[in-house]
């Protein structure tokens, strides 16, 4: 089983010591992470907007569901500013590892700064997002992030 240190150790390397957060994860390792650490969650925190028209991560094979907590509120997309008390609210603890995922991974970075901020000692950002970059297609999905690394997912 990998450590929540060794994935902090990777996470800290790639993203520099220094990032306010304790780094980010790929995609794989967010899905490691949940899968060995039965504390683990994954917060989303896209917009119900996404959510409904864009999909979900599937993680009914672990067990679990993504947490689905707003960092920003369509369409004003203002910021949801009781968000890390809403992650208390949620039942999601500062000593539980927490991955966050938006669409291509800077709101979800600016979410695990606001946890460990508030206390929160495992406070991942999931790199790539669940949509990654655009590609030279001019669509997302295919060049990084939760979906182009197959990992499973859902649409409504």
């Amino acid at each position: 089983m990998a450590s929540t240190d060794d994935i902090r150790l990777n996470a800290a390397a790639r993203t520099g010591a220094h990032a306010g957060y304790a780094g980010d994860v790929t995609p794989e390792e967010a899905w490691s992470l949940l899968e060995q650490h039965p504390d683990a969650v994954l917060v989303d925190v896209r917009t119900r907007e996404e959510w409904m028209f864009v999909g979900l991560p599937a993680l009914q094979s672990l067990g679990k569901e993504p947490r689905l907590i707003s960092w920003q509120v369509w369409p004003q997309m203002a910021q949801n500013h009781d968000f890390t008390g809403t992650l208390a609210e949620a039942g999601i603890g500062p000593d539980q590892p927490v991955v966050f995922l938006c669409r291509s991974g800077g709101r979800s970075r600016a979410a695990a700064m606001a946890a460990t901020s508030a206390g929160y000692t495992a406070a991942f950002n999931i790199e790539g997002g669940f949509e990654g970059d655009v590609g030279e297609d001019g669509h997302r999905g295919t060049v990084n992030g939760w979906k182009a690394a197959g990992l499973p997912w859902f649409q409504n």
